[in-house]
C-alpha cells in the first residue's frame, strides 16, 4: 500500500513538472524593441508649399491704340531703363497733333483780331467823352462806346482761354504720339512678351500689357501657403530650405521676411501667405516653380535624443505579467495606473470619484486637517475611516467622508497642493525638484510681488494654514481642485503622465486672471515706433516637457523620468536626461505574443481616432489638470 502511494505521487509530480514544463515552452517570449539615445541635432520644422517669383515685377502696357509695328526685345532679352523695346504705328496719332496744332493758330489769329477791335473801340470812346463834354453828343451814344469796349474786352478772355484750350490739346496730342514708342521702366529681364508685330492692340478701359519685367532673378521670393494651425509660430529671419522638382537633390536656403494678414480661405482651410527672401546667384532658380518650403521654428545642435516613439510607449499590467515583473508604484498610484488626468480608476477627479467607488487614498498620505487620522489603504465599500476620532453614520456618509479626505488632501495649502499637482488647476511646483530649489523659485516670486500683493498672500496663507488648507496652492481659487483631480491616491508623489511645464503667475484674490496668449509685456502700435507689424510678433516661448521613457535591464522594464524639449518627430531633444547616457537602449515597442492578432500591440500606433478610457485610466496625459 506504501509503495503505491509513493508511486502515485512521483507519477502526479512528474505530470506537474512535465505540464509546467509543456507551458512554458508553448508560451511565446515576449518581443521588445528597443533603439538607442543617440547625440545629434534636432530641428522643429513647419512643411508648406509655395511658388517663386521674382522679387520685383513689372507689367509693360501701352496707353494709347494702335498696331505693333516694331518689336526690339525679345524673350530672356536683358534691357535698360529707357531702351526701346517696341513701337506702335503713329499715322493715326500724328493726324490728330497737326490738327490740334491748325486749332492753336485759328485761336491766336482769333484773338489777335479781337485785339485790333478793341484798341478801335477804345478811340471812338475817348472822341465820344470829348464830344459829350462839349454837349456836341447825346448821352446814349457815349454809354454805346464804352458798353462796345467792355463787350470786346470780354471777347478777348474768352478767345485767350480757348488758345489755351488748343495748346492743352496739342500737347496731348503729342504725348499720345510719344507714347507709341515703348521704353523699359527698369533694368531687368524679359520674361513675357504679350505681342506679335502687326497685331493691333486696344487701350480702352485697361492698358494692355506687352512685356512682364523681372528686375533682378539673383534675389527670388517664395510666397508660402502656411496652415492656420501652424502660423502663430511664423516670425521674421527664421531660416528656410526648399526643394523644387527641377533639382531634386539639391536643398536651397532663404529666410523669413513677412507674414501676411490676409487670409486665404480655399474649401474652407485658411491658409495665411510668409514670404520667403531666397538668393539666386547661379540663375537655377525659375519664376513659377514650386517649392517644397521647411521653415525652421527651432534647432538644437549636438544634443542628447532619443527617439521619439520611446516616449509614446505605454506597458500595461498585461505587459508586465508576462514579464513575471511587478507593477512599478508609479502606475499604481492614482487606482488603476497611470490613467487620463491621473486618477486612475476613480474616474475624473481625485475626491468625488474616490468617494463614489469607495476608494480611499492610498495608507501614507498626510490627513488634510489638523488632527485628521490618515484613512486606510483601500477600504471597502461602506466602511467608515476614523477621521478625529468621528465615525459615518451610514454608507452614504463613509462615501462622502472618504472623497471629501482624498479631496482635501489634494487641497492643501503651500507645498502639498505643489505635491499634489496643483499647477494641473492654475500653478504650483515642481514635484521633481529639490526643497531647495521650490525655495528659491518661492522667493523669486516673492521678490517680484508689490507690497500689497505680498500682503494679500501672506494674509491668505495664514488663513489657510488656519483652517488646515484651504483650497490650496498658490495659483488661485482653482489650484487646489486641480491637485485633486491630479492626485486621487495622495502620497507624497502625483501619478503623472506626460504633461508641458507651465507657469505660474501669483495674483491678488478677486483679480481679473490674464486672458490665455496675452502678453502683457508686448507693446502695442501706440507706444512704439515699429513701422510694420512683424516686429510687435512676441517671441516663441520654448515648452519643455515632463516625459516618461522605459530601459530594458535584465529582461525587466525600468522607468526613467526625463524633461525634453524640441521635437522633430522622430527625434526628441532630452533637457534632463535623469541618467540616460549616449547609446543607451530605450524600449520604442513590447509584443508578449498575447495578445489577439485583430488588436494593435500595446505601445505601438495607436488609432488617433480612439478617444481615452474613461473612469479605467488608461494610458493618458499628465497628472494635473481638469480632468474629463
Amino acid at each position: 500500500m506504501k509503495k503505491l502511494i509513493v508511486t502515485v505521487i512521483i507519477l502526479v509530480a512528474v505530470g506537474v513538472g512535465a505540464g509546467a514544463f509543456y507551458l512554458r515552452k508553448n508560451t511565446p517570449e515576449p518581443v521588445v524593441t528597443t533603439l538607442q539615445v543617440t547625440r545629434g541635432d534636432i530641428a522643429d520644422v513647419v512643411q508648406a508649399t509655395g511658388t517663386l517669383e521674382a522679387v520685383t515685377t513689372v507689367q509693360v502696357g501701352t496707353q494709347v491704340s494702335g498696331i505693333v509695328q516694331e518689336l526690339y526685345a525679345d524673350y530672356n532679352k536683358i534691357v535698360r531703363k529707357g531702351q526701346v523695346i517696341a513701337r506702335l504705328d503713329p499715322s493715326l496719332l500724328q493726324t490728330q497733333v497737326e490738327q490740334q496744332r491748325a486749332n492753336v493758330t485759328r485761336s491766336q489769329a482769333d484773338l489777335q483780331r479781337l485785339k485790333v477791335s478793341l484798341d478801335d473801340a477804345k478811340q471812338k470812346l475817348e472822341r465820344a467823352k470829348a464830344l459829350s463834354d462839349k454837349n456836341l453828343l447825346p448821352r446814349t451814344e457815349l454809354e454805346t462806346a464804352e458798353v462796345n469796349v467792355r463787350s470786346i474786352d470780354a471777347q478777348i478772355k474768352s478767345s485767350e482761354a480757348g488758345l489755351v484750350q488748343a495748346k492743352s490739346q496739342l500737347n496731348t496730342a503729342e504725348v499720345n504720339l510719344d507714347h507709341t514708342i515703348i521704353t523699359a521702366p527698369i533694368d531687368g529681364i524679359v520674361i513675357s512678351r504679350m505681342v506679335e508685330p502687326g497685331q493691333t492692340v486696344a487701350a480702352s478701359m485697361n492698358a494692355p500689357t506687352l512685356f512682364v519685367l523681372a528686375a533682378d532673378l539673383t534675389q527670388m521670393k517664395v510666397n508660402a501657403s502656411v496652415d492656420e494651425a501652424e502660423i502663430g509660430r511664423m516670425r521674421p529671419g527664421q531660416t528656410v530650405t526648399f526643394r523644387v522638382d527641377a533639382y531634386p537633390t539639391e536643398t536651397f536656403t532663404g529666410s523669413v521676411w513677412q507674414v501676411r494678414l490676409q487670409p486665404t480661405t480655399v474649401q474652407n482651410v485658411v491658409t495665411y501667405q510668409t514670404v520667403i527672401e531666397v538668393p539666386n546667384k547661379q540663375y537655377k532658380l525659375k519664376p513659377g516653380m514650386t517649392a517644397t518650403v521647411s521653415i525652421e521654428v527651432a534647432r538644437r545642435t549636438d544634443v542628447l535624443r532619443l527617439p521619439t516613439a520611446a516616449v509614446r510607449f505605454r506597458p500595461t499590467t498585461d505587459m508586465f505579467a508576462a514579464l513575471n515583473q511587478p507593477v512599478p508604484p508609479e502606475m499604481q498610484r492614482g487606482q488603476g495606473g497611470f490613467g487620463r488626468n491621473g486618477a486612475g480608476m476613480g474616474g475624473r477627479t481625485g475626491g468625488g470619484r474616490a468617494g463614489e467607488t469607495g476608494q480611499t487614498p492610498a495608507a501614507g498620505a498626510p490627513a488634510a486637517t489638523p488632527g485628521a487620522a490618515a484613512p486606510s489603504a483601500a477600504a471597502p465599500r461602506g466602511t467608515t475611516p476614523a477621521a478625529g476620532g468621528s465615525q459615518a453614520r451610514t454608507p452614504q456618509a463613509a462615501e462622502r467622508t472618504q472623497g471629501q479626505a482624498a479631496a482635501a488632501e489634494s487641497r492643501g495649502g503651500g507645498d502639498r497642493a505643489s505635491a499634489s499637482r496643483g499647477e494641473g488647476g492654475r500653478g504650483g511646483f515642481d514635484p521633481n525638484t529639490t526643497p531647495e530649489e521650490r525655495k528659491k523659485r518661492m522667493e523669486e516670486r516673492m521678490a517680484a510681488m508689490t507690497p500689497e500683493e505680498r500682503a494679500q498672500f501672506e494674509a491668505r496663507m495664514r488663513e489657510r494654514a488656519a483652517q488646515g488648507g484651504g483650497r490650496g496652492g498658490f495659483g488661485g481659487d482653482r489650484a487646489g481642485a486641480g491637485g485633486g483631480r491630479g492626485n486621487a491616491a495622495g502620497g507624497d508623489q502625483p501619478a503623472r503622465g506626460n504633461q508641458a511645464q507651465t507657469t505660474t503667475t501669483l495674483r491678488a484674490p478677486g483679480a481679473r486672471p490674464a486672458l490665455p496668449g496675452r502678453v502683457a509685456s508686448t507693446p502695442s502700435m501706440a507706444n512704439t515706433n515699429a513701422t510694420t507689424i512683424d516686429a510687435l510678433f512676441p517671441e516663441i516661448p520654448q515648452v519643455q516637457r515632463r516625459e516618461r521613457v522605459w530601459l530594458w535591464v535584465d529582461k525587466k522594464l525600468k522607468l526613467v523620468n526625463v524633461r525634453t524639449g524640441v521635437s522633430d518627430g522622430t527625434w526628441t531633444e532630452l533637457v534632463d536626461a535623469a541618467g540616460l547616457l549616449e547609446g543607451s537602449e530605450v524600449v520604442t515597442n513590447l509584443v508578449t505574443g498575447l495578445e489577439p492578432k485583430t488588436t494593435t500591440p500595446t505601445g505601438g500606433a495607436q488609432n488617433p481616432l480612439m478617444g481615452p478610457q474613461r473612469g479605467r485610466g488608461g494610458p493618458g496625459g499628465g497628472g494635473g489638470g481638469r480632468g474629463r
